[in-house]
């Protein structure tokens, strides 16, 4: 008869093969095989029209995030990025890596085959301005849209936090066709974590509106002149809805993680305060204490089933449906839409599926589809009516998609309510796999997954957990075993 030690060591010794198996075989597969990515840029430098990817209905543009510090790349997919194209058929029509990282991309309008982006460049201290010298805050048209004061604050938290580092913020558009880049606008920000601009959205021929991370604020910016000409800053201009010290993350460094505008057919502008779980509509119309529409605020912080510090809202027009908002609802691993009706915001649709993982994107198509950008994922995927996905492209990191042909993000998209778009369900099977992996979720399981290889997915990371526990509970278990005997001994002793 087999005793209990030896049945709880071959449990314990089956859970470390096991999952060691499973980590095993994703390292192998990747060790073997080249990344979509790094074959795309081979591709690319050949001029091969060979498709990397299935054909798509028009030009999917992807930008990619990295984990890179100070653009140190290394073998690892996940902390090289790239702005890449891949044409209707799947060939690559375009690709770029000479940022440390890419964020939002938009179609330029009146062209066919550019686009403007935002990237990022994180420089070493010693190559940085003296951002802390009031000349400079003085000269620099960025710097000097807000309090000598505030900037000071600002500046010694972001570089006492990053050793002196500092990160070069811009803007550019590129011709896809020809690859002829023109810079559009640029800022240095002191630091390198959450001092970035994810997105920028185009007023007019001369005017930008900016998510700007860095200083907590949404601005407008005249391109030829560099010269901010409004912000709301939600401390100063909101203090009700935004106090610093009830509100969003730690204060002033990395508070509300201003991640994305978008700029209205009606000239307000749609914000995302990602640490406050919520989507805001501006209007730079109104006095700055009324610049909030308060009653259009999209979702309630620490409210998390709502949203749970989202990405890259799309708005919906009333043409196309709407008013509707179509998020990419990060923590939760899923895109939800919700339709404005009656004055209140009610949630119309929802997809995810068993592999989505902090998705930072989605769009909605005029045919109906959604494309979506699934980070940890490592994937951007079209999905139709139904929920099925119809194309997919495997790229390392990705954190916002584009496809040309259909206008700028969902502009051009119906509803989900309007086109009686069903929400995807999912079966038993997979039920089961997304509870497990949403006892796992939040911001610590996507902050593993930030700095992990590329093929380390939710499996291999559960995988490594259950090693780690089974090693650790294994360790317990065979010393409360050996110390029994010499407990017993000892109680008998003392009768």
């Amino acid at each position: 008869m087999v005793s209990s030690r030896l049945l709880l060591r071959g449990l314990f010794l089956a859970l470390i093969l096991g999952s060691l198996l499973v980590i095993g075989s994703a390292y192998a597969i990747a060790a073997f095989d080249s990344t979509p990515a790094e074959t795309a840029a081979n591709r690319y430098a050949s001029g091969s029209t060979q498709p990397v990817v299935g054909s798509a209905n028009g030009t999917t543009v992807i930008a990619t995030d990295s984990n890179a510090w100070l653009g140190q790349k290394t073998d690892n997919p996940r902390s090289n990025a790239e702005l890449l194209a891949f044409a209707p058929n799947g060939s690559v029509s375009y690709y770029n890596d000479s940022h440390t990282r890419y964020w939002d991309v938009d179609p330029v309008p009146g062209t066919n085959a550019t686009v403007e982006y935002a990237y990022a460049d994180h420089v070493n201290a010693s190559q940085c301005p003296a951002l802390l010298s009031e000349d400079y805050w003085r000269t620099d048209e960025y710097a000097n849209s807000i309090s000598w004061t505030k900037w000071q604050e600002y500046a010694r938290a972001y570089l006492d936090e990053s050793g002196g580092a500092c990160t070069q913020n811009g803007i550019e558009r590129v011709n896809l066709s020809t690859g002829t880049v023109t810079p559009v606008y640029t800022a240095t920000t002191p630091g390198k974590h959450s001092t970035r601009w994810h997105d920028a959205d185009r007023i007019n021929n001369t005017h930008l509106a900016v998510a700007d991370i860095y200083l907590d604020r949404v601005f407008i910016v005249d391109t030829t002149t560099e010269t901010i000409t409004w912000s709301w800053d939600p401390a100063r201009d909101s203090p009700t809805q935004f106090a610093t010290d009830q509100t969003g993350g730690p204060y002033p460094t990395d508070w509300t993680h201003m991640n994305d505008v978008e700029v209205l057919p009606d000239g307000r502008l749609m914000a995302s305060p990602r640490n406050a779980d919520r989507v805001v509509f501006l209007d730079p119309q109104k006095p700055p204490s009324e610049t909030l529409v308060e009653n259009w605020t999209v979702g309630t912080e620490d409210e998390t089933e709502t949203l749970h510090e989202q990405h890259n809202p799309d708005y919906i027009p009333p043409t196309e449906g709407g008013p509707a908002v179509l998020i990419a609802d990060s923590e939760n691993n899923r895109v939800v839409e919700y339709q404005r009706e009656n004055g209140a915001w009610n949630r119309t649709w929802t997809w995810s599926d068993g592999r989505a993982q902090w998705i930072r994107d989605a769009d909605r198509l005029p045919n109906g589809n959604t494309l979506i950008t699934d980070s940890n994922g490592n994937r951007v995927l079209e999905v139709n009516r139904q929920g099925t996905i119809v194309w997919q492209a495997e790229t390392a990191f990705p954190y916002e998609a584009e496809r040309l042909e259909t206008s700028d993000e969902s502009a051009g998209g119906p509803s989900g309510e309007s086109a009686a778009i069903a929400p995807r369900s999912s079966g038993p099977i997979e039920q089961i796999w997304l509870g497990v992996r949403g006892v796992l979720a939040g911001p610590a399981f996507s902050g593993i997954h930030y700095v992990a290889p590329y093929w380390v997915g939710t499996a291999e990371l559960i995988a490594l957990i259950v090693c780690v526990m089974s090693i650790v509970g294994w360790i317990l278990v065979e010393s409360w075993l050996a110390l029994r005997p010499r407990m017993s001994l000892s109680r008998v002793k003392e009768q």
